[in-house]
């Protein structure tokens, strides 16, 4: 377990890092310049993943479980983007929505699957950099 104070800390530094990954993630998706398809396609997916990642660990901070968060994300992820061969009356309607399409997407891409590993394996740094923040702001008092 981790101790309140630090929870608080690591709570922070995630909603920091939240907040600064989220802009980023749809300024990927609309990048306009040099490399644009990859910035628009993957680098967005690599973003999305690092966002579930912080978003679970800012829900889940009681627990040192950077692996399992960051596993659980990617599984996820890689079976919302199988589930785009489906083409089922709800899912569709989901995705005629704006924020329906980024959540679940709307065609499978299988270069997207090795991005959002990369995306997985930055949010288990970025948890385990929390992990340390807190740990070190206790050495600290």
């Amino acid at each position: 377990m981790i101790k309140n104070n630090d929870i608080g800390i690591q709570r922070l530094w995630c909603l920091l890092s939240i907040c600064i990954i989220t802009p980023i993630g749809f300024w990927f998706k609309y990048y306009r310049g040099v490399g644009d398809w990859w910035f628009n396609d993957y680098g967005a997916g690599v973003l999305y993943v690092v966002f579930w990642c912080l978003f679970f660990r800012l829900i889940f901070c009681r627990k040192k479980n950077a692996l399992k968060i960051s596993v659980w994300v990617l599984v996820v992820t890689c079976l919302l983007e199988v589930l785009q061969f489906w083409h089922a009356a709800f899912l569709e309607m989901i995705r005629a929505i704006y924020i329906g399409s980024l959540l679940i997407g709307t065609t499978f891409v299988w270069l997207d699957l090795p991005h959002y590993v990369l995306g997985a394996v930055i949010g288990f740094f970025l948890i385990k950099l929390l992990e340390k923040t807190g740990a070190d702001h206790r050495r600290q008092l």
